[in-house]
Formats: structure tokens, sequence, C-alpha cells
């Protein structure tokens, strides 16, 4: 016998209660997770329901093994459960960070690893505030803990109903900045509201009420640029040299401010790139729900193929959900991205008896300045030149098997760094696009507590975004900013080298842009810190070589001397 819609739709709404009510039954059940040992379930999402967010374990059963009209199969859960945003809460070089600078600055503890959580361990963090209750991270008392009631949450990291949860409220504002995104607390659990791009029917609603405990609502904010900038705009006070806290802020990451001043805000938002749209329609449950276009694919891909590695390699050690052909897609994702949509690179040269001009050209194509935000990120060209027989004529930005650049002044010496360049004539001159950052002082520094200004910014810059007229908080700075072939969209670097004989010909030039998730000198920062966090990070990164990615390669053959 056939059954009308509406009574389909009572017994999918039916068996859903069943489902979600044996899903919180089973919450006592689920094993102990915890970074530090091994008892993990190879694909096993989370399981938690709190009074205001739940894991994204509650969410996954009706977001996977989406099928589109051609039988393609999507999901939501298992793109993100590989991404960095679901490991935020697990990511050992975040917990050494927080570590350093709450040992360095003991007094400001509590503002600390408040601000450090909100954007990391969010659906922890904010059921802490919201009862009143002092924010922690690490120690007896922190939300990392095992033993922590509300370690599942800080464990799930950027999980759904953080995201979901948040209201179209002073986004784009600096209101809305360094984690001042807006969530209801008052309203109780089951009939909270999560908000999607597409409109959902009563039958529908009813059924992800009952198997989730929220209710969806539709809003476009989940599409724009402003809805993830409010965690990717981070702005922090430092520490002034008698201890206190300062007034003023420092940009540490500010990717949305850069787009905004880009040619890529009226074509595209971060969602575009981030989240790429499937090429078919997809439901977005498999409830029955109708087919949906676009279909935002939730792989969160970004440029740190590096920590990716790292946590794939320890699945055990950091309790991750994903199994590591999960990581394995991210993994490749991250490297088309940063080797088919980040850079590109153009060589041209000009010989001579006993010299040579090369002219490095670097177009980015980002929305944003590239390396982008974290301060620790960093790009370089590495430039050779070979004769007839292989041998090497010049090479500049040539790096070592530890990660550090032969040549950079920062990877020698802490205390000094590379400056921009415009004319490279020497091997030791290393043409690196990065933040330096300075304390109150003026002396470089990679604490980030300490940091007061950019003594360097010559990240590539998008098009669109004018040097001359930028705010100071994503302003060039250095000499980059007096050279006239760093502009928009790119730069140019000349190369004039001296060979103390004529050379064999022909000459065989190479140039590549390499990029680091995190540079030398801020992974080894952590090796003489007698911290249990940044002695754990170091350990675990010893079995992940940071090698450098090419970003981009150009070459060209030059078979004579020219006239």
């Amino acid at each position: 016998m056939s059954m009308n819609r509406a009574s389909r739709w009572a017994w999918v709404a039916l068996a859903m209660i069943i489902v979600g009510l044996t899903a919180c039954s089973q919450n006592a059940l689920q094993p102990t997770l915890t970074p530090t040992t091994s008892s993990r379930i190879p694909g096993s999402l989370i399981r938690f329901r709190g009074n205001y967010f739940s894991t994204a374990g509650e969410c996954g059963y009706c977001h996977t093994a989406l099928k589109s009209a051609n039988g393609t199969v999507y999901s939501i859960q298992d793109d993100w459960r590989s991404t960095l945003m679901a490991n935020a809460g697990r990511d050992p070089y975040y917990l050494a960070h927080v570590a350093e600078e709450v040992n360095r600055h003991p007094q400001h503890r509590e503002v600390i690893e408040a601000k450090c959580a909100t954007c990391h361990i969010g659906m922890a963090s904010l059921t802490e505030a919201f009862s009143n209750s002092e924010v922690a991270i690490l120690g007896d008392q922190g939300l990392l803990n095992p033993d922590n009631p509300l370690y599942p949450l800080a464990l799930d990291g950027v999980s759904c109903s953080l995201c979901h949860q948040i209201q179209d409220i002073n986004l784009g504002t600096p209101q809305s900045f360094s984690g001042g995104f807006n969530i209801d607390s008052n309203t109780p659990a089951g009939k909270r509201i999560v908000y999607g791009r597409f409109d959902v029917n009563p039958a529908m609603a009813t059924v992800m009420q009952s198997a989730s405990g929220f209710i969806p609502q539709t809003s476009a904010h989940v599409t724009q640029s402003e809805f993830c900038a409010v965690c990717h705009n981070l702005f922090t006070p430092y520490v002034d040299d008698n201890g206190n806290l300062s007034t003023d802020l420092f940009a540490e990451q500010t990717p949305y401010t850069e787009w905004v001043h880009s040619a890529y805000r009226d074509s595209q938002a971060c969602q575009d790139c981030h989240m790429p749209t499937a090429t078919e329609a997809v439901p977005v449950a498999n409830t029955g729900s109708p087919m949906r276009d676009p279909y935002h694919q939730h792989y969160f891909v970004g440029g740190n193929q590096w920590m990716l590695n790292l946590l794939k390699t320890h699945p055990d050690k950091f309790a991750v959900s994903a199994e590591s052909a999960q990581f394995d897609q991210t993994i490749a994702r991250t490297l088309d991205q940063l080797q088919t949509k980040t850079a590109h690179i153009q060589l041209t040269a000009e010989p001579q008896d006993q010299s040579l001009k090369v002219n490095v050209r670097i177009d980015v194509l980002t929305g944003h300045k590239f390396p982008t935000s974290f301060p620790s990120r960093r790009a370089w060209i590495h430039m050779i030149v070979r004769d007839a027989d292989g041998k090497v004529l010049f090479e500049s930005g040539a790096f070592q098997p530890d990660g550090s650049i032969i040549g950079n002044d920062n990877d020698g010496d802490e205390t000094k760094y590379e400056p921009h360049y415009q004319i490279i004539t020497r091997p030791d001159q290393v043409q690196i696009y990065e933040p330096i950052i300075g304390d109150p002082n003026g002396q470089v520094t990679t604490s980030l507590l300490r940091a007061q200004r950019y003594l360097k910014d010559n990240r590539l810059l998008p098009t669109g975004l004018d040097k001359n007229t930028l705010p100071s908080e994503i302003a060039v700075y250095g000499e980059a900013l007096q050279d006239p072939d760093f502009q928009a969209g790119g730069d140019i670097v000349h190369y004039q080298i001296s060979f103390d004989s004529p050379p064999t010909y022909p000459l065989s030039i190479e140039a590549s842009l390499y990029y680091q998730s995190i540079g030398f000198r801020w992974m080894h920062k952590f090796s003489s810190l007698n911290l249990t966090a940044a002695q754990n990070f170091m350990a675990l990164a010893a079995s992940v070589p940071n090698s450098p990615i090419p970003i981009a390669t150009a070459r060209i053959t030059l078979n004579t001397v020219q006239p």
C-alpha cells in the first residue's frame, strides 16, 4: 500500500527520533578519547550532546552517503573530519604556543587561554563562558584534559553545531573579529537554531530536530566571507615591558581585510575557494532531502600540508576520527590548492660574456596575501643556474633537510631577518615573502604576546590591492614598499650574476617558488623550552620532515651568449 507524502515523512520522523534517542543513550558507552593514548575507534566520530553544542557524530549520520542524480556519493562528515578545522583542538603546534605564552606571562593565563580557546575549541569554551566559568585549556582543570566533562566538545574542534549556530550579527565589523561571533545562549537544548543556505520544509525540519536537537533556518550569511572572518581576522593585545597587556591590538592574521581591499571582493567569497561547489546538484541529507545546487563541499582546504601529515602519521596519539585515506584526500586537495591555484612563475634572461641577468616574475592567484594568516608561514624563490656540464654556477634559496634556507639571516640568527630585495647579486641573498614581527622594542620575536608591529611584511599581494593606500593592519612593511616591481598581483625580482670566466653553454636556468607553513625559526623555537606541550610537539615534529612545497617552477635554456 502506498503512503502519501505526509505519512511518509511522519514515519521518517519517527525513525529519526528513535535513532536520536539511541544516539543519546550511547553517549555513556563511548570510549574515553585522549590525544595521549590509542583508545580510539578508527573512523568513528565523537558522539556527545551538550546544552548548547553537539559534536559532529550527532550530525554526521544524516549528512553522509549523499547521492547525486548520477550516483556520485558525497559526504559532509567525511570531507570535514580530516581537515584542520576538525582537528583544531588536537593541533600540537597550537597547544605548544598556548603553553609557551602562559609560561612567559602567567599573570595573563586566563586571558590567553580564553582567547586561544574561542576559535580552536569554541564549543567547549563557550559552554564554560555561558555558565560564567573560567575557561582553561591546559592542566588538570583544562578543557583538553580527558577527565573534563566538556572534553568531547573540545576535541571536536571547529564542528558543525559551532559554525552553523553563528548568528548574522555584526558580521564584517571589528566587533565580530577575533572570535567575536554571536551564538544564542538562552534557547534551551532541543529548540536551538542552526543556519543553512537552503529552505527546509517543515517535515524535514521536524526530522532534523528529532535527530539532532537543532532546528534548521535559512540564512545567506553562511555563504559570505564575513562569516569566516570571525575567526580568520585575529587581533591580539601584546604584553609591554612592564608585563601589562596593551590596550591597542596587533593584527596577527587578516585575510578577510586583505580580501576586502582586493579585486576578489566583487567576484569570489572565501567559500568559493575553500569550500568548492560540486559540479552537480546534491542532497544535503540522506533523509529525503531534495537535490541542492550549489552544494558546497566541506573541504576547508588551506595550505598546511605539514600538519595534516603529522596528524595522519600519529592517528592514535591525537585520537583523530579520520582514517588514513581521508587524510590522503585532504592532503591531495591541499597540494592541488597550493600548486595550481596559488601562483605562477615566469623567467626571462639576458646573457653576456661573463654575466647574466635573470628576471623572475611571480603572479599570485590568491584573494589575500600569500603566504596567508599565521606569521610562521613563508614562501621564497629558489633560483639556480647550471652550465653545460651541470655545474652549479649560481644558486640562491637552497634549503637544508631541517627546513632552513641557506643564506637566510633569520634561520642563522633569531635576532636578524632577510630584507626584501629588488635586485639580487649574491647567493646569500634570498627573496623570502614573509611577515617578521617585532616586540615593543623593535626586536625580532616569535612570541605572539610580544608582537607589537611588523618589521617586514612583503607577502605577495592579491590583484587589486594597492600597497600605497592600505590601512596599517594590512600594510606592506620594509623595502618592498619602495620596490616598484612589488605591486598588486605579484613581484619581479632581478638577478644580476657575474661569472669568474665565460661559462660553457648551454646554460640551464630554473626558478621555483617554495612554501613552508612553519618556517625554521618558528618550528625550532620550542626545542629548548622545558614544557610538556612544547616537548611533545618537538618529539612528534621529528617524525615528519619540514620539507618545503614547490608552488610553481619555471625553466629556460640559453644556447649561446647574445652578441
